[in-house]
């Protein structure tokens, strides 16, 4: 039987160098040796498996686009590769890996002061410490400028109050990047754990991304020091800009997961027997489900090479970022559907990882901007009219 290394008609594995390639592979031997095995345990669970941080930031997994601070210095594709691996064994994985990228270190190392970054950077990217990114509130995920958690000024100290939603890592976090309403505008913080006034409380009852620690945060009269303020930050540009980096890898962390239920319904479609002893993968509606699978994960993969080479040019807009996560995660969420058609009812059950990617994707769909918000992303610039929050005829 053809392996499913040796399905790439347009031989993308030749447009990577040496370098991408040696970092899938060896992503994808941890996953596969360190995390498969457990993963659907871990998820049913709801166990985020904290024990293998050191191993990922052994790996060079934490922060791995960035130079600085003994940190590896992948290029974009490098990095998107390793979300890709990541999310091909389960999307909790690599929403860890990208918040602390992406979300944590990026805002600390773009805005941050001298301190800051020689305090963090280095802990951060060497698992020493977890971080989480506080913009989303209960009452607007979509509309991030209507929050309502503040920050005012009291001498040498700054006081916050508020709450935030659905933030990956948040009980576990030694440091939260926390986005407030100040006088002068938006402005990012460092919150410690422990500080007095912040507590943060986990999300039961999910359904989705079980293997990942998601919190609410919450801000009672939480004093922190002046030197908290994040110098750098100017207005809600800065927690968006930081959205564009994480957006990007999800667009490649998309795909691991496509590839995951595709690799599992090819092999299932061809090895169970049915109708007169055939598999039915000899059947022209499984063939087909299978052909639309791999057609639309060959065209994701297109899109985030040329995206990933446009990143490291400098020339990747949010718009093309945009572009990436929706159509990917979109492809992500049909492929899950079609593998849980083509397995059956075999395909609600853990012993296969179908159900478990399905539930995932539902997150990934939603989080870092809607397919929805996505949408309008691009209508906008397609047609130069914004069509997020139109004025009233009035005005």
């Amino acid at each position: 039987m053809v392996q499913l290394h040796d399905l790439d008609l347009y031989h993308i594995d030749a447009l990577l160098t040496d370098e991408e390639r040696m970092i899938r592979d060896t992503v994808r031997q941890w996953a596969a040796d360190r995390v498969l095995p457990h993963i659907e345990e871990w998820a049913w669970n709801e166990h985020f498996p904290i024990e293998l941080v050191p191993e990922m930031a052994k790996l060079g997994l934490l922060g791995a686009n960035y130079p600085d601070y003994d940190l590896p210095g992948l290029g974009g594709v490098g990095y998107g590769l390793i979300n890709q691996e990541l999310e091909r064994a389960d999307s909790g994985l690599r929403s860890f890996v990208s918040v602390q990228s992406a979300l944590v270190m990026y805002p600390i190392l773009q805005w941050g002061s001298k301190e800051q970054k020689d305090r963090w950077i280095p802990r951060l990217g060497h698992g020493e410490a977890i971080g989480c990114f506080g913009l989303t509130e209960p009452d607007f995920g979509s509309n991030p400028g209507a929050m309502r958690t503040t920050a005012v000024q009291d001498g040498q100290e700054w006081v916050l109050n508020g709450e935030k939603a659905w933030i990956t890592n948040g009980s576990i976090a030694d440091i939260a990047v926390v986005w407030a309403r100040t006088p002068g505008g938006v402005r990012g913080f460092l919150v410690e754990r422990g500080t007095p006034g912040f507590t943060a409380v986990d999300h039961h009852g999910k359904y989705s991304l079980r293997a990942s620690v998601t919190s609410q945060l919450v801000f009672e009269d939480c004093r922190i020091p002046a030197d908290a303020i994040l110098p750098g930050t100017t207005g809600l540009k800065n927690p968006l800009m930081c959205l564009t980096q994480a957006r990007y890898g999800i667009a490649w962390g998309a795909l691991g997961s496509a590839m995951a239920t595709f690799s599992a319904a090819r092999d299932y479609a061809v090895s169970r027997i049915q109708f007169g002893g055939r598999p039915i993968a000899a059947h022209q509606l499984q063939q087909e489900k299978l052909v639309w699978m791999y057609s639309e994960i060959v065209k994701g993969q297109l899109l985030v090479l040329q995206l990933g080479r446009m990143k490291d040019a400098g020339t990747m807009t949010h718009q093309a970022v945009s572009l990436a996560k929706r159509n990917n995660v979109w492809v992500a969420r049909e492929c899950a559907k079609l593998a849980r058609e083509i397995h059956g009812a075999a395909g609600i059950v853990n012993e296969y990882p179908i159900m478990r990617h399905l539930m995932n994707i539902e997150t990934v769909y939603t989080y870092e901007g809607t397919h929805d918000i996505h949408t309008l992303i691009l209508g906008q610039y397609l047609t130069g009219i914004p069509a997020f929050d139109p004025p009233h005829p009035a005005e």
